[in-house]
């Protein structure tokens, strides 16, 4: 199960929840001077990273908001939550690696 903190809330599990894809997803400036390239681009086309994701998410089953996450792909695990128009936290950096010694 994971536990989704809801902005307003708190955390709840994520059956409550309805997930809506990449956050900050920008809508073209002047529609009438996109292509239909551009538009399937806009419309269809998301990041899939392994590691730190930024998500919308909307707290279906309880105060019907939208807010943002960022969220490990590879883990789960929730890094940060923040509502719709707020700043978005900086993503962590990677661990250095370390050199072996040997």
């Amino acid at each position: 199960m994971l536990l989704i903190p809801c902005p307003w809330c708190g955390p709840r599990d994520d059956a409550e929840f309805s997930y809506g894809n990449e956050a900050h997803i920008v809508r073209p400036a002047d529609p009438s001077a996109t292509s239909d390239e551009q538009w399937a681009d806009y419309l269809y086309l998301r990041n899939n990273p392994k590691g730190p994701f930024r998500e919308r998410w909307m707290h279906a089953a309880g105060c019907r908001r939208w807010f943002n996450v960022l969220r490990d792909t590879n883990s789960h695990e929730i890094l940060a939550v923040y509502k719709v128009g707020g700043t978005p936290p900086a993503e962590p950096t990677a661990p250095a690696k370390k050199e072996s010694q040997g």
